[in-house]
Protein backbone atom coordinates (compact mmCIF):
# COMPACT_ATOMS: atom_id res chain seq x y z
CA UNK A 1 0.00 0.00 0.00
CA UNK A 2 1.38 3.40 -0.97
CA UNK A 3 0.94 6.49 1.14
CA UNK A 4 -0.42 9.61 -0.52
CA UNK A 5 0.95 13.07 0.14
CA UNK A 6 -0.80 16.35 -0.62
CA UNK A 7 0.89 18.96 -2.80
CA UNK A 8 -0.30 22.19 -4.37
CA UNK A 9 0.20 23.47 -7.92
CA UNK A 10 0.11 27.23 -8.40
CA UNK A 11 0.07 29.23 -11.62
CA UNK A 12 0.16 33.02 -11.26
CA UNK A 13 -0.13 35.31 -14.27
CA UNK A 14 -0.95 39.00 -14.50
CA UNK A 15 -4.63 39.31 -13.67
CA UNK A 16 -5.23 35.72 -12.62
CA UNK A 17 -4.07 33.04 -10.22
CA UNK A 18 -5.02 29.37 -10.26
CA UNK A 19 -4.17 26.66 -7.76
CA UNK A 20 -4.98 23.02 -7.22
CA UNK A 21 -4.37 20.77 -4.24
CA UNK A 22 -3.94 17.13 -5.13
CA UNK A 23 -2.83 13.86 -3.67
CA UNK A 24 0.05 11.96 -5.25
CA UNK A 25 1.79 8.77 -4.13
CA UNK A 26 4.77 9.25 -1.83
CA UNK A 27 7.97 9.36 -3.90
CA UNK A 28 6.30 11.17 -6.82
CA UNK A 29 8.16 13.71 -8.91
CA UNK A 30 7.05 17.11 -10.19
CA UNK A 31 6.35 15.46 -13.58
CA UNK A 32 4.04 12.93 -11.88
CA UNK A 33 2.12 15.74 -10.17
CA UNK A 34 1.80 17.68 -13.44
CA UNK A 35 0.51 14.58 -15.21
CA UNK A 36 -2.03 13.93 -12.44
CA UNK A 37 -3.17 17.56 -12.44
CA UNK A 38 -3.63 17.42 -16.21
CA UNK A 39 -5.79 14.30 -15.82
CA UNK A 40 -7.94 16.24 -13.35
CA UNK A 41 -8.43 19.04 -15.89
CA UNK A 42 -6.07 21.65 -14.40
CA UNK A 43 -5.31 23.52 -17.64
CA UNK A 44 -2.07 25.25 -16.53
CA UNK A 45 -0.48 21.83 -15.88
CA UNK A 46 -1.16 20.73 -19.45
CA UNK A 47 0.59 23.79 -20.89
CA UNK A 48 3.38 24.13 -18.30
CA UNK A 49 6.91 24.74 -19.55
CA UNK A 50 9.00 22.11 -17.75
CA UNK A 51 12.01 24.44 -17.83
CA UNK A 52 10.12 27.02 -15.72
CA UNK A 53 9.28 25.21 -12.49
CA UNK A 54 9.94 25.88 -8.82
CA UNK A 55 9.12 24.28 -5.50
CA UNK A 56 8.66 26.94 -2.82
CA UNK A 57 10.58 29.45 -4.96
CA UNK A 58 13.59 27.22 -5.64
CA UNK A 59 14.28 26.08 -9.19
CA UNK A 60 13.05 22.54 -9.84
CA UNK A 61 13.08 20.05 -12.68
CA UNK A 62 10.50 17.51 -13.75
CA UNK A 63 12.51 14.88 -11.84
CA UNK A 64 12.48 16.76 -8.50
CA UNK A 65 10.97 14.54 -5.80
CA UNK A 66 8.09 15.93 -3.81
CA UNK A 67 7.40 15.99 -0.08
CA UNK A 68 4.12 16.42 1.77
CA UNK A 69 2.91 20.02 1.61
CA UNK A 70 5.16 21.11 -1.28
CA UNK A 71 3.97 23.99 -3.49
CA UNK A 72 4.87 23.53 -7.15
CA UNK A 73 5.02 26.88 -8.94
CA UNK A 74 4.43 27.03 -12.68
CA UNK A 75 6.50 30.04 -13.74
CA UNK A 76 6.57 32.23 -16.83
CA UNK A 77 9.75 32.21 -18.91
CA UNK A 78 11.98 35.28 -18.55
CA UNK A 79 11.58 37.82 -21.32
CA UNK A 80 15.06 39.25 -20.72
CA UNK A 81 18.13 38.27 -18.71
CA UNK A 82 17.98 40.30 -15.45
CA UNK A 83 21.77 40.70 -15.28
CA UNK A 84 21.92 42.07 -18.80
CA UNK A 85 19.03 44.48 -18.08
CA UNK A 86 20.93 45.85 -15.04
CA UNK A 87 24.08 46.29 -17.17
CA UNK A 88 22.05 48.12 -19.80
CA UNK A 89 20.51 50.45 -17.23
CA UNK A 90 23.90 51.11 -15.61
CA UNK A 91 25.37 52.05 -18.98
CA UNK A 92 22.67 54.61 -19.80
CA UNK A 93 23.51 58.26 -19.43
CA UNK A 94 21.76 60.05 -16.61
CA UNK A 95 20.66 63.64 -16.82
Amino acid sequence: MTTEIEVELVSAWPGRCESLRLGVPEGSSVADALRRAGELGFAPAATADITCLAVFGRAATAATLLHAGDRIELLRPLLADPKQRRRDRAGQKRF
